[in-house]
């Protein structure tokens, strides 16, 4: 870390800062030119969390020199992060497809399906069993029930599954039911609920808030790091734009700037982004395209049925067909589908 001075800065403001440093146990050293006293930081700069330098009278300016999201940057961890959820390796070459519908409806909803996107090519399954809806009167999932059926029906199908958590006294509940945590937009700055999850060190999908910055997606994911929860998946899922041809803007942008940032993986969700299942596809490739580890995706046999979503679903007929399309631009890219495990024997409908 670096501190300007003001160029009026006295002796004695200068000894006082350095005298307030080195007693954090840091050490200071000063380089003083014609136009310009600087002061640099050597050691642990976490000792500084919560000391206000700037407020240090004869202080300008104070200049980080590693990023605030320290466990979330290149610099801690030069080389790809690879983050397994079931046996479903994503990151480091190998991309990850989630699919499913938006929530859990019903058991023979799901397992069909699950059963589509399974033969398509998916490796992940997703479904909401608890749904932060925008009026109180929608469709708010099936809760506990719903869990129990995504469980279900991705060990019988051999999915991995994907569930999104809301509440941190809900955790532990989840926990017990999924293989990947989903935080959404909204509980992306949810900082007690981050802190929740990444005590678990259960893999999660972090989706990026409809506002934010991909910084701020960053130091969220620190949260999660910070915790001892290596296990963070990025979301780059669309931004809030003054467009409204499409439900939000898809920063396809957001996944390379990730990568020069971050040893995270990240996901595109051309779903949430787009809300329009015709651009869906174009999107998707995009994402893969731009560097993305994984593409989420969400599928509904009957999208005009949907309790939720299903505007922006796609068929599983389309969804086979852009499955095939990923698979082949990800052998172009280099990159591999990780298989997903074996299905385990069917079970009795719920």
């Amino acid at each position: 870390m670096l501190i300007i001075l003001k160029s009026e800065a006295t002796q004695q403001q200068i000894d006082h800062l350095i005298e307030r440093i080195e007693g954090l146990g840091l050490k200071a050293h000063l380089s003083q030119g014609t136009y310009r006293t600087v002061v640099g930081i050597i050691g642990d700069e976490s000792q500084l969390a919560g000391t206000p330098l700037e407020a240090i009278p004869g202080v300008a300016q104070v200049i980080p020199v590693l990023p605030a999201y320290k466990l979330a940057s290149l610099e801690a961890h030069p080389q790809p992060s690879v983050v397994n959820v079931g046996g479903v390796k994503i990151g480091g070459g190998h991309v990850g497809m989630i699919a499913g519908p938006c929530a859990v409806e019903s058991y023979e909803r799901m397992d069909a399906i699950a059963g589509a996107v399974r033969q398509a090519g998916a490796n992940l399954l997703r479904g909401g069993a608890f749904k932060p809806r925008t009026s109180p009167y929608a469709f708010q999932g099936l809760e506990e029930e719903g869990l129990k059926i995504l469980r279900e029906v991705g060990d019988k199908h051999g999915l991995p599954v994907v569930t999104e958590v809301m509440d941190p006294r809900r955790v532990d509940l989840v926990h017990e039911y999924t293989d990947m945590f989903q935080i959404g937009a909204r509980n992306m700055q949810n900082f007690v609920l981050l802190t929740a999850v990444g005590e678990t060190r259960k893999p999660v999908l972090l989706k990026r808030g409809m506002s934010a910055t991909v910084k701020d997606l960053l130091m969220s994911a620190e949260y999660i790091l910070a915790r001892g929860n290596p296990n963070v998946v990025l979301c780059e899922r669309g931004v809030k734009s003054f467009d409204t041809d499409t439900r939000n803007l898809f920063d396809v942008a957001a996944v390379p700037l990730a990568h020069t940032l971050s040893h995270l993986p990240i996901f595109v969700d051309p779903s949430h982004a787009t809300g329009r299942p015709d651009l869906v596809p174009a999107c998707a490739l995009a994402g893969l395209a731009a560097g993305a580890d994984g593409v989420h995706i969400e599928v509904h046999d009957c999208p005009e049925k949907a309790l939720s979503d299903g505007s922006q679903a796609l068929l599983p007929s389309q969804y086979a067909e852009l499955a095939s399309q990923l698979r082949e631009l990800a052998k172009l890219l280099g990159k591999q589908l990780s298989p997903a495990p074996q299905p385990a024997r069917a079970k009795s409908g719920t």
